[in-house]
């Protein structure tokens, strides 16, 4: 795991991480760190993206991309860590309940 290149990306609140296997980049988690406002006081760092190649699931490849977000959050001063996942997306809710996250709260939706 190695930090993504900030040249250009010179905001501390954003965060790019890459996951390396044989000089190849196999993965990627891009997360954000925000203050609190008078709605929510609380510090919050959201996971924005992750994608591991499907050949690299299953070798812990997103589990240590999500452990760097949650070390690289707490050094920013976040008292909280979240992600959305699509609720048709069970495997996705599976693996972020298996790393840590848990329900906290409800988007509904519909098609307009």
């Amino acid at each position: 795991m190695r930090q993504g290149d900030r040249s250009g990306i010179e905001d501390p609140a954003r965060l790019l991480l890459v996951a390396e296997w044989g000089g190849e980049v196999v993965g990627h988690l891009a997360g954000v760190v925000a203050e609190g406002s008078a709605m929510r006081p609380l510090k919050v760092a959201t996971l924005l993206s992750l994608y591991v190649r499907r050949a690299h699931r299953g070798a812990r490849t997103g589990a240590r991309l999500v452990a760097a977000f949650r070390d690289w959050a707490r050094e920013q001063g976040a008292q909280r860590a979240e992600v959305t996942a699509y609720a048709a997306s069970q495997d996705a809710i599976r693996f972020y309940e298996r790393n840590g996250f848990g329900a906290y709260t409800l988007t509904l939706g519909q098609s307009l």
